[in-house]
């Protein structure tokens, strides 16, 4: 098979829950297990750091990696979902696995995975696992999928782990509270490994401590001190939370030689060393152009705030969402005084852009509807001015259509 023809047949396998939704979260680690288990247990092989949390996982995984790969060591990343390729999802110091090395591995082990009928996620973590055993990584940094206590990362016994915060996302799943929510990202949690909180919140914070007093693990809530001294090269305010949680992990992690260069280079590298996309990027100037890939309330009130700083003199919103979104508790967050263009994000799970249209109305946001990301940005970039500030958001998908 072709690589395009291999992730064709990932991607029809049991369904991607990116893709699909609620349908597609398997709450098991059988799989994963007797994956694993098959796979002669790769995940023993090499060190690791796994990274849970509603908002910032992702942009913590990349900060972690960086500055590890600043301090010489050979750093496996593996983060979800990918904007623009597969491969974004496995990476080694900032490169991405081959696509022979997908082809291959899914080849060899075709009749496993037909077998056993595993989810396209419990394919990718057990081939992210593979891989930097293989490769002989010095440390892997692996950002659980969905929730924690029952994602398919969660069979790792890493060095440390890290929760950035907990918000109201797939309730559905993961509980209606946020006292339940932080209960399942508390399944991380391991007998005796230390376990960084990078924010504080008094809801969850009791809940954490139960569990860690439970598991004999160390609890570090990293944002009780005042403002870091270190900056990043990631564009937000809101990055300083991200920041004070990997300051903590760096400083309680053991059997690595990290010092203050490395943490400032890796810091103000984040992209260069490690690809991230989608963070506060800045796509295109006069029209200034920015996209955010956040999609939940916690993390739409972050980005709008930082929205807000921005100078201009109109703001003109690409957006687009998916169907399990609480759209009457998010849009509220949006600026009346912009321009939008509502649209649909290529998936099955997108959100009708008229739905949207209609939805926002209500909340007096004022559009058009469009049929795909592609018009809607390009009706955008030809009403701005230089002047003008076009934002790019409200799911993965519509700023992976654009990015």
């Amino acid at each position: 098979m072709t690589y395009q023809q291999t992730l064709d047949w990932m991607f029809a396998q049991l369904p991607m829950y990116q893709q699909k939704g609620k349908t597609a979260f398997n709450a098991k680690l059988n799989g994963i297990i007797n994956f694993t288990d098959y796979l002669h247990n790769p995940h023993k092989n090499f060190k690791s750091i796994h990274i849970a949390g509603t908002n910032g996982k992702g942009s913590s995984s990349h900060m972690l990696a960086s500055v590890m790969q600043e301090a010489g060591y050979k750093v496996g990343l593996y983060t979800s979902p990918h904007l623009k390729d597969f491969r974004e999802r496995i990476r080694i110091n900032g490169e991405p696995v081959s696509e022979e090395y997908v082809v291959g591995f899914i080849e060899v082990h075709k009749e496993f995975l037909q077998h056993n009928r595993l989810s396209f996620f419990e394919m990718t973590v057990g081939m992210s696992f593979a891989y930097f055993s293989q490769e002989e990584v010095d440390v892997a940094i692996i950002e659980v999928g969905l929730g924690g206590r029952l994602d398919s990362t969660n069979i790792i016994d890493p060095e440390m782990s890290l929760i950035t915060n907990i918000g109201f996302d797939h309730t559905d799943m993961l509980g209606d509270t946020l006292e339940k929510i932080a209960f399942e990202k508390a399944g991380i949690i391991k007998e005796g490994v230390p376990i960084v909180i990078s924010e504080y919140q008094a809801k969850t914070a009791p809940v954490f401590e139960a569990v860690a007093k439970s598991k004999n693990a160390k609890l570090i809530f990293a944002d009780h001190g005042g403002e870091s001294e270190f900056k990043t090269s990631l564009q937000g305010d809101y990055q300083q939370k991200n920041i004070k949680g990997v300051l903590a992990v760096l400083k309680e992690l053991q059997g690595f030689k990290i010092d203050k260069q490395h943490i400032i280079d890796g810091l103000m590298k984040v992209v260069e060393n490690t690809g991230l996309l989608g963070r506060w990027q800045q796509l295109g100037e006069y029209p200034k152009v920015l996209c955010d890939t956040a999609h939940n309330k916690e993390g739409l009130l972050l980005v709008i705030d930082q929205l807000m700083k921005e100078k201009y003199e109109k703001l003109h919103m690409v957006l687009g969402f998916v169907k399990d979104k609480d759209l009457e508790g998010i849009l509220t967050l949006f600026p009346r005084n912009a321009t939008y263009y509502f649209c649909k994000p290529e998936i099955s799970r997108g959100l009708s852009a008229s739905v949207l249209k209609e939805k926002a109305f209500g909340h007096n946001l004022f559009g058009e509807a469009y049929e795909s990301v592609e018009e809607a940005y390009i009706a955008a970039k030809q009403r701005a001015t230089n002047k003008d500030l076009i934002f790019v958001g409200g799911s993965n998908f519509v700023v992976a259509e654009v990015v």
